[in-house]
């Protein structure tokens, strides 16, 4: 259940008895400190403002027509006119016992599921994966994990580059190979010293590059050797990206691969389309669409090509087919597009050129999810020692054996595959966590040494604090699942309150694609848990005691476990 939300609507419907204009709404939030209640209604002033009243004088009317006698044992006003609450203990116990009973934590499935058409990762097949493909493919796969726990349909679709010039130059360098007798399978092991190969040929030699940008045309023609070649050379890029999304605990498949060949066959329909809605107008000898809502800084409209004046499609084009597919035969409700900020305002005249011509349908919500920059310590895009970019591969191995030696130090007598278990977990549970933690909007600096910490918002803090509860109920022993669960203390009461606002935040997560919301909430808990394990002792409490301090600790354990997965992110028993 998500308390805010019924808290919400019970407020809101007292604002409109009190006399509140226009549906004005009751703006709950949870409160900032204990001694302000557990939650705050916050919309008073602004409804007693557009009354032109007193704002505590509008809040106590609105008081007298609210009774939240079932949630709350004490309402007040305070400060200008907030409305602090603070639910009864008698409602949180039955709320915490209900929630640990349930295998879901008490979190109701969507009224109303969605197809969710979710694009992300979209790595280009012609390299290896790099550190630039990692922000989409872990935002992308904790909102898509997120999306499906909350009841929407999820249909995955890794929009991946395998066509274009580039696949002419690879195709043209392999086919060499062959007639060399080279062993190709084995060169395409290192993808990218393959297409480094490649490209100095190309840049090189010109019958090479014309012989490339021929052997595209061949392609794209359906040239039977050249689409043997090209398959190959997939299969293998695939390879590649299959091993990085394993090793990340992301659940991408070959089944979601849905690479911009697939649309290839549409392109030419696409532009006919346009043609025939009258969206087109050619300039300077390309196809172009000019829409008044995108005007430069000189007042000029700025025009989406779709054609070029040598016929060649562009990316617009593909995506604009990759729309109609989705809508017409995916049958989406909802779109969301994981892919950086620079491409902003390519997605805007995207989805206005797609709705305008009827590709997908006017009321269907498309989102562009951007996410800035992963930045070194220098505050520069992330780079090797020497300006190169970073393989993906190369990046996770170094979490890794960070994250061993760091376990090998704290840990020496461990044997050496528990070592490496725990590294792993450990390794990349830090470097998604990293990220996912940021607000996705934001650049930010990709530092090992915060995120490998087992201190403060990070991913180690939080797998230890759960498995510091699982040690607790290896000494304790069995749980009597028909002990009651008392709140009494105040810190158990802020325990117990924060365990019932996981929906809030993966109902938020749902809405804007904000992992970072789900972060910030499992951290708080964990500060909440530890500051109750300091304050309420549970060995040594009376049995009534200490098995509704145990109940406490398992819905906690229970509770982390279920939002680290929702962000892709494993926990251990022992650390």
């Amino acid at each position: 259940m998500n308390i805010r939300t019924q808290l919400e609507t019970i407020i809101t419907q007292a604002l409109a008895d009190a006399g509140a204009l226009n549906n004005a709404p009751a703006v709950v939030k949870t409160s900032s400190r204990p001694e302000f209640g557990d939650y705050q209604a916050n919309g008073i002033m602004g409804a007693a403002k557009a009354l032109k009243m007193n704002p505590r004088e509008f809040a106590a009317k609105v008081l007298e027509n609210l009774d939240l006698s079932t949630y709350a044992d004490k309402l007040e006003i305070a400060g200008p006119g907030f409305i602090n609450i603070h639910l009864k203990n008698e409602w949180l116990q039955q709320q915490v016992e209900k929630t640990l009973e349930s295998d879901r934590l008490n979190i109701e499935k969507a009224e109303h599921p969605e197809t969710v058409v979710i694009d992300y990762s979209a790595p280009n097949l012609a390299k290896e994966m790099h550190v630039g493909h990692l922000r989409s493919t872990i935002i992308g796969d904790s909102i898509a994990r997120v999306l499906e726990f909350s009841g929407h349909k999820v249909i995955r679709q890794n929009h991946v580059g395998d066509w274009g010039t580039q696949f002419g130059m690879l195709l043209t360098y392999m086919g060499e190979l062959k007639q060399q007798d080279s062993e190709i399978t084995l060169q395409l092991a290192d993808l990218e010293k393959f297409y480094q190969a490649a490209k100095v040929r190309f840049d090189e030699d010109a019958d090479f590059a014309k012989q490339a940008r021929d052997n595209v045309v061949k392609l794209q023609a359906g040239d039977p050797e050249f689409l043997a070649l090209w398959k190959q050379f997939i299969d293998t890029s695939l390879n590649h990206c299959d091993e990085i999304y394993k090793i990340l605990n992301v659940l991408l498949t070959r089944e979601d691969v849905m690479p911009e060949s697939a649309y290839n066959d549409d392109l030419a329909n696409v532009i006919s389309d346009l043609k025939t809605k009258g969206l087109l107008t050619e300039d300077q000898g390309a196809q172009c669409v000019f829409l008044e809502e995108f005007k430069g800084k000189d007042d000029s409209i700025i025009p989406m090509i779709v054609q070029k004046s040598d016929g060649g499609y562009l990316y617009a084009t593909t995506d604009l087919a990759a729309l109609r597919y989705r809508n017409d035969t995916l049958k989406m409700t909802r779109g969301l597009y994981l892919v950086d900020a620079r491409q902003s305002l390519h997605l805007r005249q995207v989805f206005a050129v797609g709705k305008k011509a009827g590709f997908v349908k006017e009321e269907t919500s498309l989102e562009h999810m951007a996410f800035g920059t992963m930045m070194g310590k220098d505050g520069t895009p992330f780079k090797t020692r020497t300006g190169g970019t970073v393989k993906l591969i190369d990046l996770l191995n170094e979490a890794q054996q960070r994250a061993l030696d760091l376990v090998t130090e704290k840990n020496p007598d461990l044997d050496q595959e528990s070592r490496e278990s725990i590294a792993k977990t450990v390794g990349i549970g830090a470097v998604k966590y990293a990220d996912l933690s940021k607000n996705r909007t934001s650049d930010y600096i990709f530092n090992w040494d915060t995120m490998l910490s087992f201190e403060g918002n990070t991913a180690p803090y939080l797998q230890y604090a759960y498995a510091r509860i699982q040690s607790i109920f290896r000494k304790a022993g069995a749980i009597d699942t028909s002990a009651k669960i008392i709140i009494e203390e105040p810190v158990e009461r802020q325990l117990a309150s924060k365990l019932l606002q996981l929906s809030e935040a993966i109902e938020a997560v749902a809405k804007d694609g904000t992992p970072n919301i789900l972060c910030n909430y499992l951290y708080e808990l964990s500060g909440n848990f530890m500051t109750f394990y300091e304050a309420c002792p549970i060995m040594k409490a009376d049995e009534n005691t200490k098995q509704s301090r145990l109940k406490l600790s398992q819905l906690t354990a229970n509770t982390l476990k279920t939002g680290l997965d929702l962000l892709g992110i494993d926990v251990m028993e022992r650390m």
